[in-house]
This record gives C-alpha cells, structure tokens and sequence, in this order.
C-alpha cells in the first residue's frame, strides 16, 4: 500500500526552487539520521521562517528504518505547526539513490523528492536511468534531482577518488533528455570532513591553517548560460567549522587538517542558479563536539538526554547560521 507524500503534509521541490532561483538564495537540504537532527531542522526552519529540505541517504534510510521514517516526516510536519509555523514547506528527500529500485521504494513510502545519482555512469547509461526514474516520479508529482560529473570524497556508499567537474556542453543535452528538475554538479565541493588533501590547498602563514581551491565558478556560469533559470544542486558543502572540530580535537577527537568549502563561496553560489545546498559532515561535527564536551565535562553522565541535548541545542544553532548567513533563505515562508 503506497502512501503518497501529499497525505504527509510535505513538498516537492518545483515551486521552492523556482522561487529561489528568482529571488537569488539556496533551500538548505540537511541530512538527518536521528530524531534530535530532525528535531534541530524543524526548530532551525520555523525560528528563521524558511522552507527546508529534509535528506536522508540509502544508509540513513536502512539505518532509521523506511517506515518510522515516514512517520518521522509526518511529525516534523506537524511539529512545525506545533511551533507555530501554519504552512511548513517540508520535503522528505533521497540524498543520492544509486537505483531505480531504491528511488521506487522511497516515493511509494511518501519521499516528495529522490535524486537519481547515476554519475558514476557511462554517459547514455546516466541518462536512461535517471529518465526511467522520473517518469515514475512523475507520475507520482516526485521531483527528481540528478547529477552529472563525480565528486570526490566519501558519503555514505558513494566514494570516488577524483572529482570530473560537470562538462557544460553536456548540461542542455542531460536535462533535455531526461527531463529532470534539478541538477547536481561538480564544481570542486565534496563529501566528507577531508575535502581536500594537504597538497591541493595553501597554508594561511599568520594561522597555519589550510585554504581550500577555489570552487569552479567559471564552470558553474556556463552551466548557468546553458540553462537559464534551471536549478542546480551544490553536493558535499560543509564548511567543516573549525571551532568544531577544534573542540573535537580538545576533547580527544582526531581530526587534524578537516577543511570544508569557505562560506563566502557558498554565499556567492547560492546568489547564483545554485537553488539547493546540501550540508551534512557539519551537522556531524556539532553533535559529536557536543557530545564530546559533556562527555569529557562530565565523566559520571549517562543519561542520554544530557548529551543529546546539547548536541541538538549546538545542530539548531548552526542549522540556523547557514539559513541567516549562508544560503539567505530565511523569512521566505
């Protein structure tokens, strides 16, 4: 017995997107694995008024279980209106679906939005199955976000060791044919809290800190001159925080070199056709500093609550930062 997103109370991702490609800011797109991640997405998104993007991978997925997942959806829905938001704009995502099977499954079980991620593909092979993806999508009023060219680093179960930026001259050909509604591309972001090794960056003399290349932003105008108005996805964007992962280290952590995209950059993407970030290794962070710091605080706790807690206080906080600060999506409900 399918269930449909709409009886949810969810999304899908046309109208947000297009009025975030008119009005110049990016939907935040935050992967979730647990109830205080959901929690601090809610309250992040109705304290600062935008609409949200909820995403989960195949690993979240089979992590949280497919059906309390559903009924995790259903809540944040009416936990926003609970807070005080009347119209909530929530959308249950699919953070890189490796297979028509895996996208099915998640639109039957109420996903208002899956992406196809076939990049790993030969060309024509990409674009058959993201084709076969959304005609059943739809059908069902899903979006569908797809990618071309790969990105490096590791999420889940997609890894890659060498990142091929999106080829422009591609983009028309892609999009025409398969008929997505949003692209994912490559433009030097990628996924985990390493982006970058040592040797591609500079070290900041007066810091000793790494600086991470530039984003592709000549790639990315071309994309934007080739397809006008069309929405464009940003994959592996974390900033990495550094007082994070500072207080990780501080607290036993080991994370020497994590570096992540500058913010200033991603601020610049999301003025652009770039109308979806995804951001997960940062919320990772601030719940594991958190967590860390009581931990070491407070070697007698056990009571799950008195970590979970600050984890989620510390995730809202930094959920609502990129929303003000870096994607521009507030008060746009």
């Amino acid at each position: 017995m399918a269930t449909s997103y709409k009886e949810l109370g969810l999304v899908n991702t046309r109208e947000m997107f297009k009025k975030a490609v008119d009005g110049g800011y990016a939907i935040p797109a935050f992967n979730f694995n647990t109830m205080e991640q959901m929690q601090a997405i809610v309250q992040a998104a109705v304290e600062t008024k935008s609409p949200v993007i909820m995403q989960v991978s195949k690993g979240a997925r089979q992590y949280a279980n497919a059906t309390i997942l559903r009924y995790m959806a259903q809540g944040a829905v009416a936990y926003a209106k609970e807070l005080g938001c009347p119209n909530p704009q929530i959308v249950l995502h699919l953070d890189h679906g490796d297979s028509f099977e895996l996208c099915k499954s998640c639109i039957d079980t109420g996903f208002s939005s899956v992406m196809i991620d076939g990049s790993a593909l030969p060309y024509e092979e990409n674009i058959a199955l993201t084709k076969k993806v959304v005609e059943y999508a739809h059908a069902h009023d899903v979006t569908v976000e797809a990618e071309l060219g790969v990105l490096a680093g590791v999420e889940d179960e997609v890894a890659s060791e060498v990142s091929h930026y999106t080829k422009p001259e591609e983009v028309i050909d892609f999009a025409t044919r398969t008929g997505c509604d949003s692209l994912a591309i490559s433009i030097g972001t990628s996924h985990g809290a390493y982006k970058f090794k040592p040797e591609q960056c500079t070290r900041d003399p007066k810091t000793g800190k790494l600086v991470p290349p530039p984003l592709a932003f000549d790639v990315l105008h071309a994309i934007e001159k080739k397809l006008p108005g069309f929405p464009i996805v940003l994959h592996g964007s974390s900033s990495v925080p550094q007082e994070e992962v500072d207080t990780i280290n501080k607290y036993g952590g080991k994370l020497p070199d994590a570096i992540g995209i500058p913010e200033e950059q991603l601020r610049e993407a999301a003025k652009s056709a770039v109308c979806k970030i995804n951001i997960d290794s940062d919320s990772r962070l601030a719940m594991t500093a958190a967590i860390r710091k009581v931990f070491a605080e407070k070697p007698g706790e056990f009571d799950p609550r008195k970590y979970l807690g600050p984890a989620r206080d510390n995730m809202k906080k930094l959920y609502m930062h990129k929303i003000v600060n870096v994607l521009g999506s507030n008060d746009k409900l």
